[in-house]
């Protein structure tokens, strides 16, 4: 294992990293999403087997053939780069994936699964709606019994992902998860000492202020938030206590008012102009004039793209350093939001051995460097996995940076619940008239306890 990580480092230093495909999708991935149409099944490798055995059993010498479901193939390194990672370690095992492009994707595998059929052994989660309804029909493998990744190596998220049976029937495989951005030119500039990786709420809002200066195009903003609500509302979940599904929200109200109130001071954008303008949270930090923002880890893939193309071009590129999430007092540092990518079996798979065998070895140290290798954060990492990701070309070479890779802890955005759509629906409106001033605190969050409470109560 180590000498197969060795190599995934000693290749990684010039890799870029993937954007997050929730939220910063390339051109090619949204263009292979609005050209998928039947379902594509692929060969990972140019010549294997094309035969699979009875037999699920990878160490038995019979070959195996497993039917890996996923979307947007051509446009996702890390699908082949899996792939290719376990069928070099598993002689006699084939992995083919079949391509149930991004739109509708969770829709489509249901689709796929339904009558028992047995055909595809490996399926990917893309979403917590869809995983839900995946374990209600019965479609999925309990993972509990068949783990062999350590269950803390995943920071909580399995937790996350269990449901009320107690069993979890995906394990991730990727992750993304959220940062401070800061633009280090801004403070040295100012004469501003640079973000720490322990910063409490009070802090980040303090330093914001301190870093707000001047006015029209001399301005600086002391922080961007983008206009999503998990921007400013899942501060509130860092704690580990509070949760964005259990119809209670009243915690929610210190970050609103730290946020309106830093808006009412010019400390940051105004959220219904942003809205109106359909500014991206990128372009808010390239155009040089924004000292921090709070983003996830995807963006740094977006800042080394921005960077490599303004260096070609004889533009200044942005200096910039990461540091961990701030976080509430009495909360450990490095206590962060993410979302995950996750794997799960067939519980109808022919190859059920083998296909538990892959979902593991994807979320072990070796799957993890052939996801790091690929410029992905994985699920589960490393002193030696995060080697990989700062050795990519552009990412900011300050030791806080590198240690903003550490995490303590990660609560999903949205965390498994049958109700997740309509919750976020409510809750995302509600943001919106709080946000704009069409309501007050107090009325956004008392809407959000009733509709929220009704939902979970049909």
């Amino acid at each position: 294992m180590r000498k197969f990580i060795a190599l995934v480092l000693a290749g990684a230093m010039t890799l870029s990293l993937a954007a997050c495909g929730g939220k910063a999708d390339s051109a090619a991935t949204t263009a292979a999403a609005e050209n998928a149409g039947a379902a594509e099944t692929t060969a990972a490798a140019s010549e294997a087997e094309t035969e699979a055995a009875d037999s699920g059993d990878t160490g038995s010498g019979e070959e195996v053939v497993l039917n890996w479901a996923l979307w947007d193939l051509e446009s996702t390194a890390y699908w082949k780069a899996l792939a290719d990672g376990y069928m070099a370690t598993h002689e006699g095992v084939t992995i083919e994936m079949t391509d149930l492009g991004s739109t509708d994707y969770m829709t489509q595998l249901a689709t796929q699964l339904a009558g028992g059929n047995g055909e595809l052994d490996v399926v990917s989660i893309k979403d917590i709606p869809g995983y839900s309804n995946l374990i209600n029909l019965e479609m999925l493998e309990p993972m509990n019994d068949n783990l062999t990744t350590p269950k803390e190596d995943f920071g909580g998220v399995l937790e996350q992902l269990t449901a009320a049976d107690g069993n979890f029937y995906a394990v991730p495989f990727r992750s993304d998860f959220w940062v401070v951005y800061y633009n280090k030119d801004l403070f040295d500039k100012a004469g501003v000492d640079y973000p720490t990786n322990d910063m409490t709420m009070e802090d980040f809002d303090a330093l914001a202020r301190q870093m707000t200066s001047g006015s029209g195009t001399d301005k600086v903003w002391g922080n961007h938030y983008h206009t999503w609500r998990s921007d400013v509302t899942l501060f509130g979940i860092l704690d580990g206590e509070h949760s964005i599904v259990d119809g209670s929200y009243d915690f929610l109200k210190p970050y609103y008012e730290m946020v309106l109130k830093e808006q009412e001071d010019g400390i940051v954008m105004d959220y219904g102009e942003l809205k109106t303008s359909g500014l991206h949270y990128s372009a808010a930090f390239e155009q040089g004039n924004v000292a921090m923002i709070n983003m996830g880890s995807w963006f740094i893939a977006t800042l080394q793209q921005y960077n490599a193309e303004a260096a070609a071009n004889g533009v200044e590129p942005i200096n910039f350093g990461i540091v961990k999430y701030p976080h509430p007092d009495g909360v450990e540092a490095g206590s962060t939001l993410g979302t995950v990518t996750s794997l799960g079996v067939n519980v109808n798979s022919e190859h059920k051995e083998a296909a538990i065998d892959f979902v593991n070895w994807c979320a072990s140290a070796e799957g993890a460097a052939a996801v790091a290798a690929v410029g992905t954060f994985p699920a589960v990492s490393s002193a030696d996995i995060n080697a990989v990701i700062a050795a990519t070309e552009g990412f900011p070479t300050d030791e806080a940076s590198i240690e903003a890779l550490n995490t303590a802890a990660v609560y999903l955005e949205m965390p498994l619940s049958d109700k997740a759509s309509e919750i976020e629906t409510v809750l995302n409106a509600e943001h919106d008239a709080i946000m704009t001033g069409a309501e007050t605190i107090d009325e956004g969050i008392a809407n959000m306890n009733e509709q929220v409470s009704a939902i979970l109560s049909d």
